[in-house]
């Protein structure tokens, strides 16, 4: 889908209802007060954050408006990558560093921190790559790229019990998932946006605004027949009738379900007799 074209053609409405805006969370508050700030200034009736940041961390942090909320699943569970300072507590050659950080590459058992929200059992995490940038004194600028769900103040304090201690002084992350900073906005860019909007003039929060059809570059897409449409829109399953040509899919795949130009929803394939699939978000 063309989503340059889907962001120029709705009206501002129709994007408010289903869109992501890809806040520069700032240092201080919490992801939620973020989300919240953003819906009470848009009138909404929900917004979520896709990735908590902690307080005192800054950078990218996807805010789904209204509908868009329901794509979480499907955008949030992706690979992060952070740019940080750790500081060392002792004297350490960077050969050590270098060869204690190649022992966190891969997979790693990481039980949560105590403050985490999520509950506090090990759990298996990817970390792709962790490259030191520059060093001054016993701090260290790193970057480095995580599967979702992996905490960096963790991974430091773990690196640290073999290096004498270490904790981490700053984080900003960079990436998550299909956003990054080459196109991220602060709150004061956002409200000069509103601003703007209450003016009668859109542009500026129109160019902010990620359509939710942006999940069909992530899922695979099927192309369903017009006259199916709006029994479909109804919550029916898709039978295999309803498609345009035949799809191997296996099972349990997730896939994105566009009839020509339109957007339908988020399925899974269950490939049951004549049931196709089956939805999991209709956009109705």
């Amino acid at each position: 889908m063309d989503i340059e074209k889907i962001r120029k053609e709705k009206s501002i409405k129709d994007l408010l209802r289903f869109s992501i805006i890809n806040i520069d969370k700032p240092t201080g508050p919490t992801s939620f007060a973020v989300s919240q700030y953003v819906c009470k200034a848009l009138k909404l009736t929900k917004t979520s954050h896709m990735g908590t940041l902690d307080p005192m961390v800054t950078g990218v942090l996807p805010v789904a408006l209204d509908r868009a909320c329901r794509l979480s699943n499907y955008l949030m569970h992706r690979d992060k990558t952070y740019v940080g300072i750790m500081r060392l507590h002792l004297d350490v050659p960077e050969d050590k560093l270098k060869a204690v950080i190649s022992d966190f590459i891969g997979k790693i058992m990481q039980l949560p921190p105590l403050r985490s929200r999520v509950k506090r059992e090990v759990r298996e995490r990817e970390i792709k790559s962790f490259d030191l940038l520059e060093q001054d004194g016993k701090d260290w600028l790193f970057v480095t790229k995580v599967q979702a769900g992996t905490y960096i103040r963790k991974l430091i304090f773990d690196m640290g019990e073999k290096l004498g201690g270490a904790h981490m002084l700053e984080l900003r992350r960079t990436e998550a998932g299909l956003f990054d900073e080459k196109k991220i906005y602060t709150l004061y860019d956002f409200d000069k946006a509103v601003e703007a909007l209450k003016k009668g003039n859109d542009k500026l929060l129109r160019d902010m605004l990620v359509p939710g059809e942006i999940v069909t570059t992530l899922l695979v897409n099927v192309n369903m027949k017009r006259e199916s449409v709006a029994r479909i829109l109804r919550g029916s399953p898709i039978f295999k009738r309803d498609l345009t040509e035949k799809y191997t899919i296996n099972r349990d795949e997730l896939i994105a379900v566009i009839s020509g130009s339109k957007f339908i929803g988020c399925y899974r394939v269950v490939n049951e007799g004549d049931v196709f699939a089956v939805p999991e978000f209709v956009f109705n």
